[in-house]
């Protein structure tokens, strides 16, 4: 497991966010065991926060995104360089105006015109998922 490259988990804003959870969690499940709606919703209060800290941490940096990086990238204390840019996919960072979505295979701008595999050719299609030979793409009737 130690060539795996992954190290998911270990930030800044990673373990802060888990101890600000903890800690409204807690305070959830006393309200639960005295019947206080008081701590229930004081713990909820917190819980909800530690999302807000969570993300304010990750945008500044101190949050990385998953994937393969180089081991000297590991570190708790080593902030994130692209952070400012917005990481491909990341939802925290989409939400703050910041990077761009993923591309995925079906995200992708197709052309207006698309085969079919037979030499017939759909006009206005913009992506064509499934169009093997004999599939029905809308050219209308056979």
């Amino acid at each position: 497991m130690a060539g795996h490259g992954y190290d998911e988990g270990h930030t800044i804003a990673g373990w802060t966010g888990v101890a600000i959870v903890a800690v409204g969690g807690s305070a959830m499940g006393v309200g639960v065991c005295v019947g206080s709606a008081l701590a229930l919703v004081g713990g909820g209060v917190v819980v909800g926060l530690s999302a807000l800290v969570t993300w304010g941490l990750h945008l500044a940096g101190w949050g990385k995104p998953p994937g393969v990086r180089p081991r000297s990238e590991w570190g708790m204390r080593v902030r994130d360089p692209w952070a400012r840019d917005g990481h491909p996919g990341c939802v925290g960072c989409r939400l703050a105006g910041r990077g761009r979505p993923a591309v995925t295979a079906l995200s992708a701008a197709g052309p207006t015109v698309a085969g079919d595999g037979t030499g017939m050719e759909v006009r206005g299609v913009a992506v064509a998922v499934g169009g093997g030979a004999g599939a029905d793409l809308g050219r209308g009737p056979s």
